[in-house]
Parts: C-alpha cells; sequence; structure tokens
C-alpha cells in the first residue's frame, strides 16, 4: 500500500511559480512511475507530466511544456513539480499519480492517488 500526500499550493500571480511536493510512505516508490494530473471546475482531470522510475525520462502535457518540470528524489521518496510562468488557466487541483509504467500512468490507469491540492492563479 502506498500513501501519497501533496503539498505547496496555493495562491500564484500570472508570470509567478510554484513547486508542488509529493511525499510517499512505503519502501516501494521507487518501483513506481510518478505523475501529476489536475482538474479545473467543470473540467475533465487531465495528464500534465509523468517521470520513470528512475528518473531517467520525463514527458509534459503540451500545454505546460516549457513551463512546468517534473522531477523526483527516490532516497525521500519524493516526486515534485516546478510550475513556473504560471497562467490563469493553470488554475486546478492537482493530483499525485503513481503507477507501474508511465506508458499506462498517463492514459490515466493508476494504482494511487494523492488528495490534492489547489493551485490558484490570479490574472
Amino acid at each position: 500500500q502506498v500513501q501519497l500526500v501533496e503539498s505547496g499550493g496555493g495562491l500564484a500571480q500570472a508570470g509567478g511559480s510554484l513547486r508542488l511536493s509529493c511525499a510517499a510512505t512505503g519502501r516501494t516508490f521507487s518501483t513506481y512511475a510518478m505523475g501529476w494530473f489536475r482538474q479545473a471546475p467543470g473540467k475533465e482531470r487531465e495528464f500534465v507530466g509523468g517521470i520513470t522510475r528512475s528518473g531517467g525520462s520525463t514527458e509534459n502535457a503540451d500545454s505546460v511544456k516549457g513551463r512546468f518540470t517534473i522531477s523526483r528524489d527516490n532516497a525521500k521518496s519524493t516526486v515534485y513539480l516546478q510550475m513556473n510562468s504560471l497562467k490563469p488557466e493553470d488554475t486546478a487541483v492537482y493530483y499525485c499519480a503513481a503507477a507501474a509504467l508511465l506508458a499506462i500512468l498517463r492514459r490515466g490507469v493508476v494504482d494511487y492517488w494523492g488528495q490534492g491540492t489547489q493551485v490558484t492563479v490570479s490574472s
């Protein structure tokens, strides 16, 4: 069993930055690909970015490429989402996710979800 706890959300101005963290319990963190999804009011949950188990490869949604960076520290069982050049349309609840493979995770087939953290970007 893995529990995921996000932190770092909050209010930011357009053009600003935030860093989200997701801490995982258990000793199996390095056996999971990790990712971030977001859900804005009235919209479906969407894939934001993901990272392989080793951290050697990442991918991002087109909407955040060049602005968001995902990374992980397996020694700390934590995955991060660095968000720069924030836009009002980035406003959403952000969820951390774990799955066996990144190829599965990006399709939303997830083994574990975090509880979500709110990110609000003002114009």
